[in-house]
């Protein structure tokens, strides 16, 4: 009996390493001409992540989600694994979109419609080890003989260098000078310079040369896993809030010291202002005042503080008056 859909790969593969989340990717072919619905359910849900979980695949199309093994914080000593993934697809009317897809509507034992079920294993494996490259003796090499490597030494007479006479023949060869040769002092101007900008040449490549070096010798960024940077984007967005808050505290208080010292001011003026008043008043007539458009309120504070004023001043002279009749 044929399947409605493909699984490839039949297991779920997962390299085991410390503080390191593992990822396997299944794809799944449509070989019907119909719409059909998927879910993937798993026995241990808090250790994997699948992404996506529920999907259409359209007709003869394919559709690949991804099983996230979450970071062990050890690496088990037996890699044998009971944990499995199970795949339920159905055909589903033309159309129907991921949203439309709920385990009460479309997965549902009750529906009298052919639920196709299918599991897969997990398979976990350690990464391969890293092996150190071989060392070769300083004074010799090495052989491999029966599986065994043994060192042979150089003898110092193998290391001498080849004499010049052997090898390399030697020619005779007649310099004779150019006839009709004229000395030309551009030329050697000309020679000159362009030795001088080669050399230059060189001297600016040595820096670019180093960097490139520099670069290769840079140690590979480590991966982060995506809660890390989720954990990190948070941080920086609530860096960002507290600053905001900061700069809206400081204008506050600037506003709040401003406002405070427009109030002592008006208080101050205020108070010279009534001073004044009182001060006119003991030299003008209260007639006058009265005649003076103020608020009730203000006229009746003046009246009552012109009127105690007064009446200490007529006692001031009532005892200067006794005070000059006794003398």
């Amino acid at each position: 009996m044929s399947h409605q859909l493909e699984i490839q790969p039949r297991e779920i593969r997962f390299v085991v390493e410390l503080s390191k989340q593992s990822k396997c990717s299944i794809r799944l072919v449509n070989q019907t001409d119909e719409y059909v619905a998927f879910k993937v359910k798993t026995t241990s849900p808090k250790k994997y992540c699948v992404r996506p979980n529920v999907g259409v695949v359209l007709p003869k199309a394919t559709y690949e989600f991804v099983v996230i093994m979450q970071a062990p914080k050890e690496v088990p000593a037996d890699l044998t694994c009971r944990d499995k993934f199970l795949i339920q697809n159905t055909i589903v009317p033309e159309g129907t979109l991921e949203e439309n897809i709920t385990s009460e509507m479309v997965f549902s034992r009750d529906n009298e419609r052919y639920i196709e079920e299918r599991k897969l294993r997990v398979i976990l494996s350690t990464p391969p080890p890293t092996h150190a490259p071989a060392l070769l003796p300083i004074n010799g090499t090495q052989e491999q003989v029966n599986g065994h490597v043994e060192s042979k030494t150089v003898n110092k007479e193998e290391l001498k260098p080849v004499k010049d006479s052997e090898d390399i023949p030697v020619y005779n060869v007649k310099l004779e000078p150019i006839k009709n040769a004229k000395f030309d002092p551009t030329g050697v101007a000309i020679l000159n310079a362009r030795l001088d900008v080669e050399s230059e040449s060189v001297k600016n490549t040595e820096p670019t040369t180093r960097k490139i070096a520099e670069v290769q010798q840079i140690e590979p960024r480590v991966v982060v896993g995506e809660d890390e940077q989720r954990l990190l984007k948070e941080v920086e967005e609530m860096k960002l809030k507290l600053h905001e808050l900061e700069v809206k505290l400081n204008k506050t208080e600037t506003t709040t010291s401003k406002l405070t010292e427009e109030r002592r001011l008006a208080i101050q003026e205020r108070e010279s202002l009534q001073q004044e008043m009182i001060l006119s008043v003991l030299h003008e007539p209260l007639s006058h005042w009265d005649n003076q458009k103020l608020p009730p309120k203000e006229k009746g504070h003046l009246n009552s503080q012109v009127q105690v004023l007064l009446t200490k001043r007529s006692r001031m002279s009532n005892k200067s008056a006794c005070f000059g009749s006794v003398l």
